[in-house]
C-alpha cells in the first residue's frame, strides 16, 4: 500500500512561486507519478506526471511554468510552479498508479488528500 503526503502549498501573490512537495510511504518502485489539480467549481485535470525513469510529462494547461520532478534517493515527487497567477488557484494532489495511462485518464491508484495553493492578484 502506498500513501502520498502533499506539501508546500499556501497562499502567494500573483508572479510568484510555490514548490510543492509529495512524500510518499511505501513501495513506490515502477509507479508513475504525477500531480492533479481541481479548481473551484471545475473538474479534476491532470497537470504532470513523471516515469520512474524520470521523464515528465506535461499537460496544456502546465506547459512553461510548472516543473515536475522526482528524487530517487529522497522519494519525493516536487512540482514547481513559476510565474503564479490567479487561475492558478486549486487543490493540487499527488497521484501515483502502475500505468501512466490511467493517471492521465483521471483513475490512478494511489491520491493523497492535496495542497491547496491560493494565488492573489
Amino acid at each position: 500500500q502506498v500513501q502520498l503526503v502533499e506539501s508546500g502549498g499556501g497562499s502567494v501573490q500573483a508572479g510568484g512561486s510555490l514548490k510543492l512537495s509529495c512524500a510518499p510511504s511505501g513501495d513506490t518502485t515502477g509507479l508513475y507519478m504525477g500531480w492533479f489539480r481541481q479548481l473551484p467549481g471545475k473538474e479534476r485535470e491532470a497537470v504532470a506526471g513523471i516515469a520512474s525513469g524520470g521523464i515528465p510529462t506535461y499537460g496544456a494547461s502546465a506547459k512553461g511554468r510548472f516543473n515536475i520532478s522526482k528524487d530517487n534517493a529522497k522519494n519525493v515527487l516536487t512540482l514547481e510552479v513559476n510565474d503564479l497567477k490567479p487561475e492558478d488557484t486549486a487543490m493540487y494532489c499527488c497521484a501515483a498508479d502502475p500505468s501512466s495511462y490511467n493517471l492521465w485518464h483521471g483513475s490512478p491508484k494511489y491520491w493523497g488528500q492535496g495542497t491547496q495553493v491560493t494565488v492573489s492578484t
